[in-house]
């Protein structure tokens, strides 16, 4: 029996508008928070043709009830496009050990996760708009204080550089601490509510910005097909 229990049409709109709770019974949340940001961050045809074969998919049969699909999906297709960005061997050791169901501990995971989410938003951080605001803003406290403009030029560099990397290293460990524990914690009780918890849409945003910020350019289309890779081995 499968998951879904809307028609096609109604399922494409709860995607299109972003809605809190999916037309599906029986999906984990995870699936649909994961679900609606891919669809956002595809281009408009692609994104309801994607949409078209999830639905297709959830009304085959029931996903398990764990994170195994969750599992796949990082090990095969979410960290090898960050490979180049953090050391993934760990974290991608530990994924496929829990898809075969040998899940770690919290501390394992722990240990794992916190060097690759480091590196991971340190990447992502948008370091050209705060490095764009911070200058501006120093420039203009610089000039209604009767600096030159060289001199308020100069000054509004210096501050930026220096705030943009401060910035950015504490953006970095904050994230790598909190979503460290979080994750671990799912993780090690494969618990899919927990991971819900975890925010994991803004995840995904975060590999999205930290691929582009090393120039490499994946886009969407790759980490949504590899979603519905993961959802069908999962099944197996």
């Amino acid at each position: 029996m499968g998951t879904t229990t809307a028609a096609p049409a109604a399922f494409l709109a709860a995607l299109r508008t972003g809605a809190a709770e999916p037309p599906v019974a029986g999906a984990p949340a995870w699936l649909w928070q994961l679900a609606t940001a891919l669809h956002g961050e595809l281009p408009p045809p692609a994104a309801d043709v994607w949409a078209t074969r999830l639905h297709a998919l959830l009304g085959t049969a029931r996903l398990p009830a764990g994170l195994r699909a969750v599992h796949v999906w990082q090990a095969d297709t979410v960290l090898p496009l960050l490979a180049g960005t953090a050391d993934t061997a760990a974290p991608t050791a530990l994924h496929r050990a829990a898809a075969r169901g040998a899940p770690a501990g919290r501390t394992a995971w722990r240990s794992a996760l916190g060097p690759f989410l480091l590196r991971l938003h340190d990447a992502a951080y948008d370091r050209a708009a705060v490095y764009a605001e911070g200058r501006t803003g120093a420039r203009d406290h610089a000039l209604a204080n009767g600096y030159s403009v060289p001199e308020a030029d100069a000054y509004g560099h210096a501050y930026a550089r220096l705030a943009t990397e401060a910035n950015a290293r504490a953006c970095a460990e904050a994230h790598a601490q909190a979503l460290g524990t979080a994750l671990a914690a799912a993780y090690a009780a494969d618990d899919a509510r927990v991971y819900a918890g975890t925010f994991p849409e803004a995840q995904l945003r975060a590999v999205l910005r930290a691929t582009e910020a090393v120039g490499d350019t994946p886009g969407a289309e790759h980490l949504a097909d590899g979603l519905l890779t993961a959802l069908t081995a999962a099944r197996r």
